[in-house]
């Protein structure tokens, strides 16, 4: 598999969504999590969505308990989200993001941009994969990096009809 278009999802709402939807899109990837101590980068993502939107960019949310960080029901997760950060950007039910039972997505962005020195692993809440506008991702950041210090990165893959940026990836 090259790019994600071949993927889908459920949203948090419950509805089916192919990826294929953000065909075109630079995307930015996350697993987040209500209960995290990073928490507050949901504003900063937030931010980033209504920054770029208009050019061609989504921040997916993805809630993962994989971490025993997640509220339970879907609709809790969706409440929290849009009250203290007002969240606008789609969000997913909740995913594995390692493992065998992990989400298909999170198979395809780990192999494609595992951390240092090679590990796949996601080791905690809001990791985030930057994709270019080809569904094929170009850079993974880990939860202490701060979700404003990518625009830089976006507004580059935004501006090339190309993406094929590659950016340092921690």
């Amino acid at each position: 598999m090259r790019s994600i278009y071949t993927l889908k999802a459920r949203s948090l709402s419950g509805e089916h969504v192919s990826f294929k939807k953000y065909r075109g899109n630079v995307l930015l990837v996350v697993n987040i999590a209500s209960n995290c101590v990073f928490a507050p980068q949901l504003g900063q993502l937030q931010e980033l969505y209504q920054r770029f939107r208009s050019q061609g960019f989504t921040v997916l949310g993805f809630p993962s308990d994989q971490f025993h960080q997640e509220l339970d029901a879907h609709e809790a997760i969706m409440v929290f989200c849009k009250r203290n950060f007002g969240v606008t950007f789609p969000l997913f039910e909740k995913v594995w993001v390692n493992g065998k039972h992990a989400h298909p997505l999170f198979h395809f962005l780990t192999y494609q941009q595992p951390a240092l020195a090679g590990n796949r692993e996601i080791k905690w809440n809001y990791t985030k994969f930057l994709l270019n506008r080809q569904g094929i991702p170009v850079g993974r950041y880990p939860w202490f990096f701060s979700p404003g210090k990518l625009a830089p990165a976006i507004a580059s893959l935004l501006k090339s009809p190309v993406g094929v940026h590659e950016f340092c990836s921690l």
